[in-house]
């Protein structure tokens, strides 16, 4: 009688943990009970898989939190990654875990575009709804001390380029990774710039490429641009370049230069000062810092834009005021970004 008594107890304490088996199997592959598409859910920092299954409860797209913790500690499932995940419909507990391990997240987008200005790039953060704003109120100063204390000037410094982000992503983390992508990338190209290059420095570079970016909408002429500012350069002759004044003149400047910007003396003014200006005007490109240490060889020592984003070349004066005089007839683009005059000719 007490044999049969165990083996019935154990038969229903088999029986019993086949059920709960099979309650925990059902639970752990039904998929979650989303009430619609499109729902996302955010991992925050230090958040543990025990604190999100608890979220998922509360929202209703899971029973047990307890079952599925159990299972994903088993399964060492348990290291998930900050971000905003997409949910979607047919995926269990483990499905969305395993993709916050891989960090599978939502990832949004800020384009910080060539020739914009250190100016420019904050209006972009600023209106951005996906990073978190840190700098509102802040002035420019402030904000490259927090960027790089180090730094005198923050025209320049941050590279232009689509940065990708996740959910809690900061407007300062953005700048910050711009600045520390424009560093790298200028050493590298000063690493392999030509023996024909006539700036001295990684800086004096820097402020050509902001030059030279801002002077052509055609890609392939950055090197001829740069020709031309190197030779004048090397034998003391002004760069005459409009967007420098442009920058010099600052709120002055209402779109329409004129004689008086030209004759009007800044650190800036290309046209009453020699050489480089004493920072860069934007932030260049790669190619632009590219060409401003790789200058194309040739002789022209002027250009005039021909209306269409790109540029006639000249050697002399004489054929460059004859090319002023063929070219400044046409209106330019209405989206082309540069204003390269270099004679008082060409301004009106």
């Amino acid at each position: 009688m007490l044999k049969k008594l165990v083996f019935i107890t154990l038969l229903l304490g088999i029986v019993s943990a086949l059920a709960i088996v099979n309650l925990a199997q059902l639970r752990l592959q039904k998929p979650l009970s989303l009430s619609a598409e499109g729902t996302t859910y955010r991992v925050t920092d230090g958040a543990s898989v025990k604190r999100v299954l608890a979220d998922f409860s509360a929202n209703g797209w899971i029973d047990y939190p307890r079952i599925h913790e159990l299972w994903l500690r088993y399964n060492e499932l348990t290291v998930i990654q900050r971000g905003e995940y997409a949910l979607q419909p047919g995926q269990t507990s483990t499905d969305v875990i395993r993709m916050m391990v891989s960090g599978k997240k939502i990832l949004r987008s800020v384009q910080f575009i060539e020739g914009q200005t250190f100016s420019d790039f904050l209006q972009v953060l600023a209106d951005s709804p996906d990073l978190e704003h840190s700098l509102t109120g802040l002035d420019q100063d402030a904000i490259m001390q927090l960027v790089a204390a180090d730094m005198s000037f923050y025209e320049g410094w941050f590279f232009p380029d689509t940065y990708l982000f996740d959910a809690g992503t900061s407007d300062l983390d953005i700048l910050k990774l711009a600045h520390q992508r424009m560093v790298s990338i200028l050493a590298e190209e000063w690493a392999q710039k030509s023996p024909t290059a006539v700036v001295e420095t990684p800086y004096e570079a820097l402020i050509l490429a902001s030059i030279i970016e801002k002077e052509t909408g055609a890609a392939f002429e950055r090197p001829m641009i740069s020709g031309v500012f190197s030779r004048r350069l090397s034998i003391n002759m002004r760069l005459q370049t409009d967007p420098t004044v442009i920058y010099g003149a600052g709120a002055a400047y209402t779109g329409n230069l004129t004689r008086s910007h030209l004759r009007t003396d800044t650190p800036y003014n290309t046209y009453t000062r020699n050489g480089l200006p004493p920072t860069p005007i934007a932030n260049p490109g790669r190619e632009a810092i590219f060409a401003a240490l790789n200058p194309a060889a040739g002789e022209s020592l002027f250009f005039v834009a021909k209306g269409d984003g790109s540029h006639h070349f000249s050697i002399t004066f004489k054929e460059h005021n004859a090319a002023v005089r063929r070219y400044q007839r046409f209106s330019r683009r209405q989206d082309y970004k540069s204003a390269p005059a270099t004679t008082t000719d060409e301004v009106q």
